[in-house]
């Protein structure tokens, strides 16, 4: 009986052992999917094109670039005529005395009709300034656009390999649980044939619950990643393919990496063109300590009439030249002068600071790359490490020199490798593009993607010499 009873484990612990290779071997790469057609499987390009493309708040930037681009022409006003209409009409009672002390009275209607046209010839140069500072300003601007986009970018590529990653641990999660399952059921045989005791069976009871249990846990994740997916690419997830690092995109040494990202991490460019901004302001501040000169044109027509009285009429033309200096105000152009002067200093520590963190954060995610690659590695080993203690303990408790205990604890042992290379496959995706976003370099140029690139110097010339308009270049 014991004899029959062991050769049934031996059979049991074959297709147990079968059943483990078939998980070892489900994927060593935590990102390989089962994909019913590659047709229809969406690459991790294709995902952070369509962000590009759709993501709500990259779209919210170009609009208020767009905005931004409109204070040039703002400011290219103050070199343009200002021409002004003017029109007044009205019901007039005179009641006058005569020295005779006669009374006269009427009732008079007046109009004046006139236009009115300045153009300004010299305001301490703060047109040319006000100009500078615009078109500085618009640069700061497509950089801090940059950065944003960035931003979605890496968002994209996060969600992207987070659904990947949990959709693997659901694999994982439910290989285990079959797994348990099967050894929960041999267990039970083996227990009415009166080989292991009901300690053995409530062990595997346990541990198939805590099987189901993180199962759900795997599940849950699954849906909170896909939602951010959708929430960030703009459609929920079908089938993904494997993502791949993007190591010939970055830099060879931790030093060109420092170098890359104070020179060109576009928060970086941005604080520059804010300094530059600021110091444009002190001129700015100081035209209004200049003197300032205007021509002023007007000619106007008036008419009052009086059915008693008579008809007035009143034609007049004039141009005037008009210069002024200020002498005192109070003190308030010195005030905004200084002011000034300390919003360029801020500027200029904000850029040290900028300078500083993007320095950090491009060490630290290059430390960050480095270290997902061996740990990418370590975890492969384990792995295979792991599936191999596997098997070698089923034969062991098949020849009755383990307990089912050790079964059971050599398969979580086998689950939680496979869940950490799961998770440091995704960590070294994300680790790869957290590097090239740090030098700034994470844009669709450099990533090939397929679609146009968004370029806001057109906006920006399509309306810096307009003088007129209220549509804006999109039909609105």
């Amino acid at each position: 009986m014991i004899g029959r009873t062991a050769r049934a484990g031996r059979g049991v612990t074959r297709r147990r052992s079968s059943a483990g290779h078939a998980l070892a071997t489900w994927t060593t790469l935590a990102f390989s999917c089962a994909l019913p057609s590659a047709a229809w499987a969406e690459a991790l390009p294709d995902a952070l094109a369509k962000a590009y493309q759709t993501n709500p708040q990259l779209n919210a930037e170009r609009a208020r670039q767009r905005a931004t681009d409109e204070n040039v022409p703002q400011a290219l006003a103050g070199y343009r005529p200002q021409i002004v209409a003017s029109l007044s009409a009205g019901l007039q009672s005179v009641r006058n005395l005569l020295p005779d002390n006669t009374i006269q009275t009427g009732n008079l209607k007046p109009w004046i009709i006139g236009v009115t046209v300045t153009q300004s010839l010299f305001n301490g140069f703060r047109t040319a300034n006000g100009v500078r500072a615009a078109e500085l300003q618009v640069q700061s601007g497509r950089e801090a656009l940059r950065n944003v986009g960035q931003g979605v970018l890496l968002d994209a590529v996060t969600a992207y390999t987070n659904v990947l990653a949990n959709q693997s641990l659901v694999e994982a999660q439910r290989s285990n649980v079959a797994f348990l399952r099967e050894t929960l059921s041999v267990t039970q045989r083996r227990l009415n044939a009166g080989d292991v005791t009901p300690t053995d069976t409530a062990q595997a009871e346990a541990r198939l619950n805590r099987g189901l249990a993180d199962l759900n846990a795997a599940e849950v994740a699954l849906a909170v990643s896909q939602a951010t997916y959708a929430q960030v690419i703009g459609n929920a997830p079908s089938q993904l393919r494997p993502a791949e690092a993007v190591d010939r995109y970055l830099p060879k040494s931790r030093e060109d990496a420092m170098t890359m990202a104070i020179r060109q991490h576009p928060a970086v460019m941005a604080a520059s063109f804010d300094v530059d901004v600021a110091s444009t302001n002190i001129r700015i501040a100081e035209g209004t300590l200049l003197p300032s000169a205007t021509i002023q044109g007007s000619a106007s027509k008036s008419r009052n009439n009086d059915p008693t009285l008579g008809t007035f009429a009143e034609d007049q033309a004039s141009i005037v030249a008009n210069v002024t200096a200020p002498i005192y105000d109070g003190g308030q152009a010195a005030a905004q002068t200084r002011q000034a002067k300390e919003i360029t200093a801020q500027s200029r520590l904000v850029l040290d600071q900028v300078r500083n963190q993007a320095r950090t954060a491009a060490v630290s995610a290059w430390v960050a790359n480095e270290g997902a690659k061996v740990t990418v590695s370590a975890s492969e080993s384990e792995v295979k490490a792991a599936t191999v203690a596997l098997q070698g303990v089923q034969r062991e408790a098949a020849g009755g020199q383990r307990t089912t205990v050790d079964v059971l604890n050599s398969q979580a042992d086998l689950i939680q490798a496979k869940a950490r290379l799961i998770g440091a496959q995704r960590d070294r995706v994300i680790a790869s593009y957290t590097l090239l976003s740090a030098i700034g370099h994470l844009d669709v140029k450099t990533l090939n993607l397929n679609t146009p690139d968004y370029l806001p110097e057109v906006h920006y010339h399509q309306v810096r010499d307009a003088w007129h308009g209220l549509r804006t270049p999109s039909g609105q």
